[in-house]
């Protein structure tokens, strides 16, 4: 541990040159004490560094001198495909590495890159989850993301929504995928075909000691997407025939999603009073009732007919509701 902390300190030095012991402690997460043991010890086994007193000291290499320890680790180098993503590479167990990666990458690069490679860290920041969603407490992960390394069976008890809610599986773990800000792992149970787990539903989590390998051409970015597409395939079930307002077209599709705002822009007619009239994929019921219900006055759901009797049912109840007189 402190041989790595001793060649970011390095790194550091070289990369941004003169820097005071408060700078270096907060950039290592160390104390200042600390610091000073390390630059005792940096200069103990002949790195040419020294310090200077007074406002706008600091330490600092001699001018010239450049370490030559920047070749990447097997892990720094995975661990730079998370670059854009701070917090996953944490959450991995990878945040140390990924900061002394991107140090190392940063001492290679020539002069005159410096600045454009400061520029984009200074002007882009990537935030995957959504803006409403919680984030999941994943406890396992680390051990999930290491089992995927390992190529190592896990035995684990996991929570389904459907009954019995608790079941026990034997997963081979092929990998893992972050998806708007939570995890998936992608596993096969006992040599079924792979399947997709939520990490924040395993309650428990054991690491077997038999190894197994990887179906030949399995390709984890191509499994996602057949998933992903097989979702939505299932995810929208019937069509309803809608009227929309010129605000309504607007929010459905913010509110509604992309397969409503295209099914609006493929299908939609204008008619006289400047409304549109649309077929639309609706997923059940249940959910394009409260999906319409959020567009108010702004949607008139004309079929299926159980949908459109189901809202002017509650549109009665509401205006009953709010009719009477508060108590």
């Amino acid at each position: 541990m402190r041989a790595s902390r001793l060649i970011s300190l390095l790194l550091l030095l070289q990369n941004r040159g003169r820097m005071t012991a408060d700078q270096l402690a907060d950039e290592l997460e160390v104390s200042v004490r600390t610091v000073y043991r390390d630059l005792e010890a940096l200069g103990a086994a002949g790195v040419p560094l020294y310090g200077e007193a007074g406002h706008g000291g600091g330490y600092r290499l001699l001018d010239g001198y450049r370490t030559r320890l920047t070749g990447l680790t097997a892990d720094e180098s995975q661990a730079l495909f998370l670059a854009g993503l701070p917090g996953p590479a944490a959450e991995l167990g990878l945040g140390e590495v990924l900061m002394t990666a991107q140090l190392k990458l940063w001492a290679a690069l020539p002069a005159e890159l410096h600045e454009r490679a400061r520029l984009v860290q200074e002007r882009f920041h990537l935030d995957a989850p959504g803006w409403y969603a919680q984030a999941d407490e994943t406890p396992h992960l680390a051990a999930v993301a290491a089992a995927v390394w390992d190529r190592r069976t896990v035995w684990v008890r996991y929570r389904r929504w459907k009954a019995p809610t608790e079941v026990e599986r034997r997963l081979q773990p092929y990998g893992l995928v972050l998806k708007a800000g939570r995890w998936y792992l992608v596993a096969a149970a006992d040599g079924a075909t792979a399947r997709t787990y939520r990490v924040d539903q395993i309650l428990e989590l054991r690491c077997l000691e038999e190894q197994f390998e990887t179906p030949e051409g399995f390709d984890l970015a191509a499994h996602w997407q057949d998933r992903l597409a097989d979702f939505h395939a299932r995810l929208h079930t019937a069509q309803a025939t809608v009227r929309l307002s010129p605000r309504g077209v607007a929010r459905g599709g913010e509110q509604l999603g992309q397969a409503f705002a295209r099914a609006v822009a493929e299908s939609g007619t204008a008619e006289a009073d400047g409304w549109t009239r649309a077929s639309v994929p609706i997923e059940s019921l249940d959910h394009a009732h409260g999906a319409f219900l959020g567009l108010g006055t702004d949607v008139e759901v004309l079929e299926p007919p159980a949908l459109r009797a189901r809202l002017a049912a509650t549109a009665r109840e509401l205006a009953d509701r709010y009719g009477a007189p508060a108590s």
